[in-house]
């Protein structure tokens, strides 16, 4: 891609007063993000139906400059941009209505595209009991599963060093730029991950750490995973949101039990109490409840029916993610929802996908 396109959606992902939905909706009526760089604000406001006065406090001449201060990391073979309209963009993520516009990595190819891959988040305060839990359920996954954590002190840490230790891919998801680390700590640790998967961030070349910034973080955490496996969480801890998150985006939540008299494991409990979490004891609960079991099976036993083009372009959606609703294949696939509903039904009688209620589907055991 030419950086002159890239120099547009960077700076569209800056605009003041666009947030992620709107923006969306504006880019389904645009044929370039550049479009809204060069059109006057009447011809704007007449596509869009965005009101001038709005439209006027974008500030589109700030956010070229500040985009063209990002053109010249683009250079590095290990930096890479990823817009919402890209084939490259994680294709979980982009069904989340608040999902960013653009993404910045730092790492080997992106991996967020495996069949399999599941959040772990934690507390700052790990305990050696929750750093025990770690490594059994690290340790005791299959090794084509990508991993997300958020590069933190505690948990998110031992995640991503059990994931290195055990030959799994893992992201880190950034609350600053991807050309820092913080805490300065996990330097290291950052500068390994790079080699076995990568560093991911919403945030520009170059910003600094900030306290707003790690809850907007949790979204993308949640948002690229199947599942969100909480270890440790005090009863007010940050990766309460992303269980909250992981809900909301319909995406399976697990949490592990913890000693009762125990702060780091108030929150887990809360989750278990108030059903938001599937109780967690080990990897292969999580194996079971994600139908992951007989993955490779599951797939070769596909590959033998005789299916209609549109149950192959349904069944290609699984690649990249665990479970679909009727909705999101529909939006996905571009084709009707009675299409996608009449396809679905017939997999189901044919045990290729599994109907596990709310419209919403998985590979069955």
């Amino acid at each position: 891609m030419e950086h002159s396109d890239q120099l547009y959606q960077i700076a569209f992902s800056q605009l003041h007063g666009i947030g992620p939905v709107r923006a969306r909706r504006i880019l389904k009526l645009l044929e370039h993000p550049r479009d809204f760089f060069q059109m006057n604000f009447n011809t704007l406001q007449q596509l869009t139906s965005v009101p001038i006065a709005q439209l006027e406090k974008t500030d589109r001449s700030s956010a070229l400059l500040r985009a063209q201060g990002q053109i010249p990391y683009l250079d590095n073979q290990n930096l890479s941009y990823h817009f919402i309209t890209d084939a490259s963009y994680p294709t979980r993520l982009k069904h989340c209505d608040d999902a960013p516009i653009g993404l910045f990595y730092r790492g080997i190819e992106p991996s967020w595209q495996k069949p399999r891959c599941i959040a772990i988040v934690g507390t700052r305060q790990q305990t050696p009991y929750g750093k025990q839990l770690v490594q059994a359920l690290i340790s005791n996954l299959p090794k084509d599963i990508l991993v997300i954590s958020g590069l933190a002190k505690g948990v998110d840490a031992e995640v991503h060093q059990q994931c290195l230790d055990h030959g799994l891919a893992t992201i880190g998801v950034l609350g600053h730029g991807v050309d820092r680390i913080y805490p300065a700590s996990n330097q290291k640790l950052a500068l390994e991950m790079i080699k076995n998967g990568g560093l991911l961030s919403e945030f520009l070349i170059g910003t600094k750490p900030d306290r707003m910034h790690f809850p907007m973080r949790n979204r993308i955490i949640a948002g690229l995973a199947d599942a969100v496996v909480v270890i440790e969480s005090n009863k007010n801890g940050g990766s309460l949101i992303t269980a909250e998150l992981g809900n909301d985006y319909n995406r399976e939540v697990f949490a592990f039990p913890g000693p009762i008299h125990q702060l780091q494991s108030e929150g887990c409990h809360a989750l278990i109490k108030n059903q938001q979490a599937h109780l967690l004891t080990s990897a292969e609960d999580l194996l079971q409840t994600m139908n992951w079991t007989n993955h490779q099976e599951a797939r070769s036993i596909q590959d033998q029916l005789e299916l209609s083009s549109i149950q192959k372009e349904i069944l290609a959606q699984f690649k990249t993610k665990n479970a679909w609703t009727i909705d999101e294949l529909a939006q996905s696939t571009n084709q009707p929802v009675s299409h996608i509903s009449s396809a679905l039904f017939e997999l189901e009688l044919k045990g290729v996908l599994e109907n596990k209620g709310a419209n919403r589907y998985l590979l069955p055991l």
